[in-house]
């Protein structure tokens, strides 16, 4: 099997590797002598302050909350709560079919395999929207299914996530689309309102135009996060500074061979899907054709 194949079976898997378990003391602050008595914290906690309504109590589930938050109960359980109220107010944004957004094409992107110490590489090029044949509630759609399925997978609970958003081609016609709630839903899909360990995140190819961009995103970023942002214009060697070149594709100074497109990767995961996946997907709110 190619190696492209073997990454996307792995992609829907929910195996809890031994191997990943270093990682996950480093990355996650996970210790397994105290993992469960963290997850029973995190369950009392929901049930006795009732601020959410989970529609799952089983341990993975709130394992992913843990991850992403050092394995610090208190701090999952707000998360989880801005999760909760994310997926209620935006519920139109799972009224979709999840495997039926290839038009979005080149405007996300990632790197295989994932790298030690920066996670899954995403990449997030607006100025490649072609905003006359995708509306923006697909862009943020298919930001979502992305998000929803790699949270499924221990590996990336791990692991974490690295994005690179690219702003080579952003223009007028792109920015009138990013309204407060469109701008909003994204920064709450880059790991403020998800459940999703963010290691960085990075601002390449720009110019001017910033300003404007970057404007209609500031007020959603909250203040622990500016410690991870990282502006590098149009610097190569300053993004290599974060991020190993062997894990960057060609145009960004790279080495790495599998640059995953947005079409490439829905198709592939809807190739090896299996039951768990389609029912998770249906009943979080998405149609998923047999």
């Amino acid at each position: 099997m190619p190696f492209i194949d073997i990454a996307f079976a792995a992609e829907v898997s929910r195996f809890e590797d031994p191997e990943f378990e270093e990682h996950a003391r480093r990355n996650c602050n996970e210790d397994p002598r105290t993992r469960q008595y963290a997850i029973e914290e995190l369950r009392n906690m929901v049930y006795e302050r009732g601020e959410c309504h989970p529609r799952r109590m089983d341990d993975a589930y709130l394992l992913r909350f843990l991850r992403c938050r050092r394995f610090i109960p208190a701090l999952a359980h707000k998360l989880m709560v801005r999760y909760e109220e994310f997926r209620r107010k935006n519920s139109y944004l799972y009224d979709c079919s999840a495997f039926g957004l290839q038009k979005v094409k080149h405007v996300y992107g990632g790197t295989l395999p994932e790298s030690p110490v920066n996670g899954r590489i995403t990449l997030m090029r607006f100025g490649k929207w072609d905003t006359e044949a995708v509306p923006i509630v697909d862009v943020v759609r298919c930001a979502l299914i992305m998000d929803e399925i790699a949270v499924m997978q221990p590996k990336l609970q791990i692991l974490g996530v690295t994005i690179i958003v690219d702003l080579e081609g952003l223009s007028v016609r792109h920015v009138r689309h990013l309204t407060p709630t469109i701008a909003g839903q994204i920064v709450s899909l880059m790991g403020v309102n998800f459940p999703l360990l963010m290691h960085g995140l990075h601002i390449i190819n720009y110019n001017w135009f910033l300003n404007t961009f970057f404007y209609v995103f500031k007020q959603f970023i909250p203040s622990a996060a500016w410690g991870r942002m990282h502006f590098h214009g149009y610097d190569m060697s300053s993004l290599h500074k974060h991020i190993d070149p062997s894990s960057l594709p060609p145009e960004y100074g790279g080495t790495c061979r599998h640059v995953i497109s947005t079409e490439e990767w829905l198709r592939k995961v809807n190739m090896y899907k299996d039951d768990f996946m389609v029912q998770e997907l249906r009943d979080l709110g998405f149609t998923v054709k047999d």
